[in-house]
């Protein structure tokens, strides 16, 4: 069995460019870069962030084939149900689940032979599924951004808080241990508070 982190954002979200920074496909040569005849691509993880590149941010904005989706809370209840459903149905286990209004991060569990780009593309494509069936479909034809995240997890605990409790604003927080809970105790300050 192998765990997963994985995150997406909603469709339009985390524009490259964007002020808050961005892995993108922007290559370029930075000073601890080897020496390379070819600029190198900075969109693996762990690479630092794109600064800010409003040009950038603008061009890409201009390609969007509709506005970008910010989710609201019962959105976010349909999208939990189908995660849950999901994991259920493949035999997967969800361990935790943050949505906010811009992105998703799931820790799952799955046989080491389902690979990342099938965990991603079922949550993704069987989400997509119950947010056109109860809100219909959108302007862009989806919900999401393409591609997203999927990393190997080495330490579960760690993922879970990560998940659960250091997330800005989330809407909706669950984890296979607690259910799910208020997202002001997923507050990282009220952790250790009685």
């Amino acid at each position: 069995m192998t765990t997963w982190l994985l995150t997406s954002t909603f469709y339009g979200q985390g524009l490259p460019g964007n002020p808050r920074g961005s892995v993108t496909n922007v290559r370029d040569h930075r000073r601890d870069d080897p020496e390379s005849p070819v600029r190198i691509e900075h969109a693996q993880p762990g690479d630092d962030y794109e600064d800010a590149m409003p040009g950038l941010e603008w061009a890409a904005a201009e390609q969007l084939k509709g506005p970008p989706i910010s989710v609201d809370l019962a959105q976010d209840e349909a999208l939990l149900d189908q995660f849950q459903e999901t994991a259920r149905c493949r035999g997967w286990e969800l361990r935790a689940v943050s949505i906010m209004y811009n992105h998703i991060h799931l820790v799952v569990t799955a046989p080491a032979d389902v690979g990342k780009a099938q965990l991603l593309r079922d949550f993704k494509s069987y989400g997509a599924r119950r947010l056109n069936e109860r809100f219909g479909r959108q302007p862009s034809d989806t919900w999401w951004s393409d591609g997203g995240s999927c990393r190997v997890v080495r330490g579960l605990p760690g993922a879970i808080y990560y998940v659960c409790h250091r997330q800005p604003k989330p809407l909706v927080v669950w984890s296979s241990e607690r259910g799910r809970f208020p997202p002001e105790e997923s507050d990282p300050r009220n952790v250790f508070q009685e």
